[in-house]
């Protein structure tokens, strides 16, 4: 009987952890029906262009997961704090071309003819569900706050993973936001949140959405995954292109390399600027994230005049060096002979006019 009720208890448990508001909240409704009329969608879930495995075959999650709990890896975090310049978030634009700050990770603030968009804001101290739980953030990463963020007109969302949409970063941002562009389906986890539905724009893969009069944003086709529980791929995940009268900049949220990046630089490009993620990567996951050489390749494929690595610098989701992934990305680059911006934390880069290269992660 003892057992029985043990067991109990840690049902009702698990059923009130796993139904707090951070994880979200599966589509339903017409906005399932949707999801479930793509063409991409098989089998109860979203699919990727190309067959993507989770991981190789012959490896196990267990086998994963011990590598991670057991394997020892070296300056998987920076030995003291990192260098954060303080920037001007609410600030008008220098300058007439797009300005764009990095905030680590994959968060980051575009300004361009006289709008303002934030990417997957991410702001709390780990990106989990629970702040016990997980890689913290880097030392000296931690100086911008979600609540300082004004006057935003478009807060773009790629997808739903945790260290992209952080929900007590949104809860603080969106509230200030003119409007949400995102995937089809991450709307359901923010209205679950309190985000009034007028303000949520969800986007399908080649589908597009003009704002402001001025500004146009594209969903194209990534390599990933998505879920925020147990049941993946229930939401979309997608890149996007952003174009203005003057501009055009590649938005990659997280993707493996694959032929999609060849599609968009031939049916889109070229791009003024493509920010791709160069981090977190392993062999043991090698379809839903990019190493750094196929960063560069990519960037090639799209025919981006300019790369600029994120996904690295604030977190450690992958069992390499914190800083490896930006070493790897220049040698790469530099025999591609591809122009890189390489940004410290903090720092505002402005196209064509400041595009810094300094190797500040060698004085870390």
């Amino acid at each position: 009987m003892i057992a029985i009720y043990i067991l109990l208890f840690i049902l009702i448990a698990f059923f009130i952890i796993t139904n707090l508001p951070v994880f979200g909240r599966l589509p339903k409704g017409l906005r399932l029906e949707k999801i479930q009329h793509q063409a991409n969608y098989r089998d109860g879930a979203l699919q990727n262009q190309s067959i993507t495995l989770m991981q190789p075959e012959g490896v196990s999650f267990f086998k994963v997961l011990k590598a991670f709990l057991f394997e020892k890896h070296l300056n998987k975090t920076p030995d003291k704090a990192l260098h954060f310049i303080k920037p001007n978030l609410n600030g008008s634009p220098k300058s007439g071309a797009p300005e764009i700050t990095w905030f680590g990770h994959s968060s980051y603030l575009i300004k361009v003819e006289g709008l303002r968009i934030l990417v997957d804001p991410v702001f709390s101290k780990t990106p989990s569900p629970f702040s016990f739980i997980g890689s913290k953030a880097f030392l000296g990463t931690d100086v911008v706050k979600a609540e300082e963020f004004k006057n935003i007109d478009i807060l773009l969302i790629t997808h739903d993973h945790y260290d992209h949409l952080d929900y007590n970063s949104i809860l603080k941002i969106a509230p200030q936001v003119k409007t949400i562009v995102t995937s089809l389906g991450v709307g359901e986890h923010l209205e679950k949140w309190g985000v009034k539905a007028d303000k949520i724009n969800e986007l399908c893969w080649n589908e597009s959405l003009t704002l402001f009069n001025s500004l146009k944003l594209t969903a194209v086709p990534a390599r990933h995954f998505t879920g925020r529980k147990f049941k993946r791929n229930q939401t979309l995940w997608s890149a996007f292109v952003l174009r203005t009268e003057n501009y055009q900049l590649f938005l990659g949220g997280d993707s493996g390399y694959d032929t999609h990046f060849a599609k968009i630089g031939e049916e889109f490009g070229p791009f003024d600027l493509a920010l791709l993620e160069c981090g977190q990567y392993n062999a043991y996951w090698p379809y839903i994230h990019m190493f750094p050489e196929e960063t560069v390749q990519a960037a090639i494929d799209l025919k981006a005049k300019v790369l600029m690595p994120v996904h690295w610098g604030k977190f450690s989701l992958a069992m390499h060096p914190w800083n490896e992934p930006i070493k790897r990305v220049v040698l790469a680059a530099a025999a591609k002979q591809l122009p890189l911006v390489t940004p410290k934390l903090g720092e505002t880069i402005i196209l064509n006019e400041y595009l810094p290269t300094e190797n500040w992660w060698l004085e870390e």
